[in-house]
C-alpha cells in the first residue's frame, strides 16, 4: 500500500511555490518513509527568503522532523539523506555541525553533493528515506 501524506504548513508553501497542483511532501510504503526534498520555508511566513546558510540547514533539518513525525516516524528511524548544496566556503562543515545537531548519535547513511544552482534564493534541500512505525502502514 502506498500512502502520500499532506503535512501542514510544508505542503500549502509548497504548492504555493510550484504553483501547481496537490504537494505531497510525504510518502509511505512498504515499510519505509519517503521525504522530498524541500527549500527552507520560512516558518512564519511560508516564503523562501535570503537566509545564512546555517540558518537554512536548520530550516530544513525542522521541516524534515516535522513530516517525518507527521508520518509516524523520526529522526532516530532515518536511514539515508542525500544533502543537495550549492558551493560556498565552509558549507561542509557548517552543515556538518547542524547535522550532528539533529543526529547525535547514530547518523544515517549520507551523501552530500554540490549543485550548480537552483530556481530560488535557497542553498539546501534533503531528501531521506526512514523506517516506518507498523501503525503508520
Amino acid at each position: 500500500m502506498i500512502k502520500r501524506m499532506r503535512v501542514e504548513p510544508i505542503s500549502t508553501y509548497l504548492e504555493r511555490y510550484r504553483g501547481r497542483g496537490v504537494a505531497h511532501p510525504v510518502t509511505v510504503a512498504n515499510g519505509f518513509v519517503y521525504l522530498s526534498g524541500l527549500p527552507p520555508f520560512d516558518p512564519q511566513s511560508g516564503e523562501i527568503k535570503p537566509a545564512s546558510f546555517e540558518r537554512q540547514s536548520e530550516i530544513v533539518m525542522e521541516q524534515l522532523k516535522t513530516c517525518l513525525e507527521a508520518a509516524g516516524s523520526s529522526l532516530a528511524s532515518v536511514i539515508k539523506c542525500n544533502v543537495y548544496c550549492t558551493p560556498g566556503e565552509g558549507r561542509f562543515a557548517t552543515f556538518n555541525a547542524i547535522y550532528d545537531r539533529y543526529f547525535p548519535d547514530d547518523d544515517p547513511s549520507r551523501i552530500f553533493m554540490f549543485i550548480h544552482s537552483w530556481p530560488g534564493p535557497f542553498d539546501l534541500e534533503i531528501d531521506c528515506v526512514a523506517v516506518a512505525r507498523q501503525d503508520a502502514l
